[in-house]
């Protein structure tokens, strides 16, 4: 069971300028996530749900508040600063797969370690094991616009897992599956990364995948709420 606290997002508030007006997508957000928590995020189109991601992942700022993961906060390090702890502690999993075409599969898989440290064969040797365990093992030269979306999917997760992280964030990760694939990557998902203990932050519409979370919460009118039941 989740214990120990994992991420402490303090009075997060983010907003944008269009046409020279500013919008507010939400306002002094709190939410505490303990370690190896499963939670779905919920909200309309439009609601923040990738935005919040991105927030708790430092690749964009908040206006004001805070993130603090694992007791450090990310939102007092500099752009630099917040690159180089996602690469060591977080994990991402986008809908569009975001693999980089010009690499291999097992290219891909590599280069987030390559950015930690110099690779050995121990980190090629991971890499092998991984893509096998995922039924992946024969595509590892491949380049990626030769996969399916399932298969493409399946790559993001192991390069997201890789480099062992402490949380995952997930960003409606079977959008563009069909309903069959779609199952398949979220048992991989429960498998790698829910009974690994590992804390995982899902942006997701799926029924299965809400039925299996520890929390639901969801962003409505500019704030987070907790959700006791998903209705459509």
């Amino acid at each position: 069971m989740p214990t120990e606290a994992a991420i402490a997002i303090q009075q997060l508030s983010k907003s944008y300028e269009e046409s020279g007006r500013r919008h507010r997508i939400f306002s002094g957000l709190n939410l505490e996530v303990s370690r190896g928590e499963f939670i779905v995020l919920l909200g309309r189109s439009g609601s923040g749900k990738s935005t919040l991601l991105n927030l708790i992942s430092g690749i964009d700022p908040p206006d004001s508040g805070s993130v603090i993961i694992n007791g450090t906060d990310i939102t007092a390090l500099s752009e630099h600063g917040r690159t180089l702890f996602r690469r060591h502690h977080l994990g991402f999993i986008f809908q569009s797969y975001n693999l980089i075409p010009t690499l291999m599969v097992a290219e891909n898989l590599l280069l987030p370690l390559e950015l930690i440290k110099p690779l050995t064969q121990t980190d090629r040797d991971k890499v092998e094991a991984l893509l096998n365990k995922l039924g992946l093992a024969d595509r590892s030269d491949t380049y990626p616009d030769r996969l399916s979306g399932g298969e493409q999917q399946r790559v993001a997760i192991a390069r997201a897992l890789i480099h062992d992280p402490d949380l995952i964030l997930a960003d409606e990760p079977t959008g563009n599956l069909d309903l069959e694939t779609g199952r398949q990557v979220l048992a991989l998902l429960d498998t790698l990364v829910k009974k690994a203990g590992k804390t995982l932050i899902m942006a997701t519409h799926s029924r299965e995948v809400i039925g299996q979370a520890d929390r639901i919460v969801s962003i409505r009118d500019k704030s987070l709420v907790s959700v006791d039941e998903f209705r459509p």
